[in-house]
């Protein structure tokens, strides 16, 4: 199971500073509230009392008249060691924000429940402690500031903030668009908008008069083809425009934060993607693989009877922001991974209005998870090939500023020669420069690296680590976490449990594993990221993993170009040969569920726009078939 959890920009913590607002001369303090599936943020005075803040949280929490009374909903704050502290009286609101100040903090946590805890100490109704644990859930993030209720968003098109007429740019969530009024700013310029129209003129307006209105600072009537938004002047035409979307959806931006391409640079490939696939074009054959988002089918292209792997989510699945930002991140990656030999490329991408679909390699080896079930463990040299095929996709990712982050036996699969391909970049951080770090806390339990449980900024020390654990399964046949016993005792089969294994145990390294092996291993599965294998200045570092002893027998050089031999080929009898995919995925029925009108009606279709892709480099081989 994969975790993903709260997400921070690039870079070191953000500070708190200072930002001026409208209301008032003091500085604010930044609450998360975190209520029903969604976080707010919104900004108080030092000085609140707890009648107002509570009068606070009914209002944004929506508690009407039909909601709980005043006395019957509950606050609870997060303590700097993650553990909820109730709000109930003056005195708890103003020992909240003692520490507050004590610590310096970013902001305050408070969550909120329709109900009261049963008895002093005790736990509300439905209240469950992980939600304390930072990121364990991924919640949909609200800012309210005068009257708006802001939504970080992304912007393919050219947008404006209202607020300082600057363009709107950068790669992820660049600015911020209120949900209510649609008026776009950028994220420094939230707090000083000025305050929400259609707060007040919500209920009044009509459906088409909501449909007819575009706001980027001012309102604009859908047949008055003169009107366009402040600074928003379309002088280039509707040729520059789709050029310019054509830019942003294959991350043409150069290292220079804001500066676009030269629109001649991304000509060339203009013409590979006027031709559209759709799920007509394709024979679903055997479902192949599932997750919690998505389904994995194998597929015959009618036109050329190419066998592919069809990867198909739910668009209803992924409506919240960071979920969107996953989807798009994935389909980034997928285009770059498609210029290496061990990773999956991406084919096409094209959707209905219920579903995504991602047409990728079919790769027919199955995964090392499904071999390792078979053998137990492998032998050194089956280890040591794996591991340095797995070394150079990695090093690619991190040299086109991209953390992995999902590293593990599932999503490294073998082709039908033996060779390697990772797999599923939806955990992948981008636009990661040397130096830069990030601070999400996500990837799977057993591979998370120490200064992720630590709440540290992080680096591409991360995917070194999850070598090292991956390549400990494979040469001991088990994770190096493992504690004997655990899965009888309750108390140690647990996620936190495991966590305090990572960060405090000794590794053991097995004395049946040679000299060389163990020191790879003590390597990568360094506690310190500054110490660990492969963590030294690039591009020395991946140097240091090349010429480490366990791999002096490999020619990288012929490895990268996959003239060095498997040492071991899956036995395969044809191209649609399903025997290394696991039956339980195999024996599904192969079918998409009908579409639910209902479903689709609230699905934001603008949140997919520009999704649709073909790869011009496969399609030129494809065309001579």
């Amino acid at each position: 199971m994969s975790l993903f959890y709260e997400q921070h920009g690039k870079g070191a913590r953000p500070q708190r500073a200072r930002m001026p607002t409208q209301t008032t001369d003091t500085e604010d303090i930044r609450v998360k509230i975190v209520y029903n599936g969604e976080v707010q943020i919104t900004y108080i005075t030092a000085g609140i009392s707890v009648d107002k803040l509570r009068e606070e949280m009914r209002t944004i929490c929506g508690f009407g008249a039909a909601g709980p009374a005043p006395d019957q909903f509950t606050m609870k704050w997060v303590d700097d060691e993650g553990d909820p502290c109730r709000i109930a009286s003056q005195q708890e609101l103003d020992e909240a924000l003692r520490l507050y100040e004590l610590e310096k903090d970013t902001e305050i946590t408070i969550h909120v429940f329709p109900t009261v805890p049963p008895a002093p100490g005790m736990p509300c109704q439905g209240e469950d402690r992980s939600i304390y644990r930072r990121g364990a859930r991924r919640w949909r993030k609200l800012y309210r500031v005068n009257g708006h209720i802001f939504q970080a968003k992304r912007f393919n098109r050219r947008a404006f903030c209202e607020y300082c007429k600057d363009r709107i740019w950068g790669l992820g969530r660049q600015g911020f668009k209120c949900i209510q009024c649609k008026l776009l700013v950028h994220k420094k310029c939230h707090k000083v908008s000025k305050p929400c129209l259609r707060q007040k003129q919500q209920q009044q307006l009509s459906l088409g008069e909501q449909q007819g209105t575009e706001r980027n600072g001012e309102q604009t009537q859908p047949d008055s083809p003169q009107s366009s938004p402040p600074g928003h002047h379309d002088d280039d035409g509707a040729e520059s425009n789709a050029a310019e979307e054509h830019v942003y959806r294959n991350r043409a931006v150069s290292d220079v934060e804001g500066e676009e391409l030269a629109l001649d640079e991304v000509a060339g490939a203009e013409g590979a993607s006027d031709r559209q696939y759709s799920l007509s074009d394709f024979e679903l054959i055997r479902v192949i693989g599932r997750g919690s988002y998505a389904k994995v089918l194998m597929v015959e292209l009618k036109q050329t009877k190419r066998i592919y792997a069809m990867k198909v989510i739910k668009k209803a699945l992924v409506t919240d922001d960071e979920d969107i930002d996953w989807v798009q991140t994935e389909k980034h990656v997928f285009e770059t991974a498609s210029n290496h030999p061990f990773l999956v490329g991406l084919h096409y991408c094209f959707q209905t209005p219920s579903r995504l679909f991602f047409v990728i390699e079919f790769v027919r080896g199955g995964d090392l998870m499904f071999h390792m079930q078979r053998q137990r463990r492998l032998p050194e040299e089956h280890a040591r090939f794996y591991a340095a095929e797995i070394s150079l996709a990695l090093n690619f990712l991190h040299t086109k500023g991209i953390i992995y982050r999902d590293l593990k036996l599932d999503n490294v699969l073998l082709d039908h020669e033996g060779h390697v391909k990772l797999t599923d970049y939806g955990m992948c951080k981008e636009g990661v420069r040397e130096g830069d770090t990030t601070a999400t806390f996500c990837g799977t339990p057993n591979y998370i690296a120490p200064e992720i449980l630590r709440g540290e900024d992080y680096g591409f020390s991360v995917d070194w680590w999850a070598l090292g654990v991956l390549l400990y399964e494979m040469l001991a046949g088990r994770s190096p976490f493992d504690i004997a016993g655990a899965s009888e005792n309750p108390d140690q089969n647990t996620e936190d449990y495991l966590f305090q294994v990572i960060l405090q145990k000794t590794i053991r390294i097995p004395r049946s594993l040679s000299v060389k092996a163990a020191s790879v291993l003590k390597g990568f599965l360094c506690k310190n990221p500054a110490e660990r294998l492969g963590c030294d200045k690039s591009p020395i570092a991946f140097v240091e993993i090349m010429t480490h002893a366990f791999f002096k027998a490999i020619d990288w050089e012929m490895l990268e170009k996959k003239q060095v031999t498997p040492p071991y080929k899956p036995r395969l009898d044809s191209d649609r040969d399903l025997a290394n995919f696991p039956p339980e995925f195999t024996d599904e029925p192969v079918h998409l569920t009908p579409d639910d009108p209902r479903v689709i009606d609230r699905i934001d279709q603008t949140e997919f726009e520009g999704f649709e892709y073909v790869n011009p480099l496969l399609m030129s081989l494809e065309d001579c078939v």
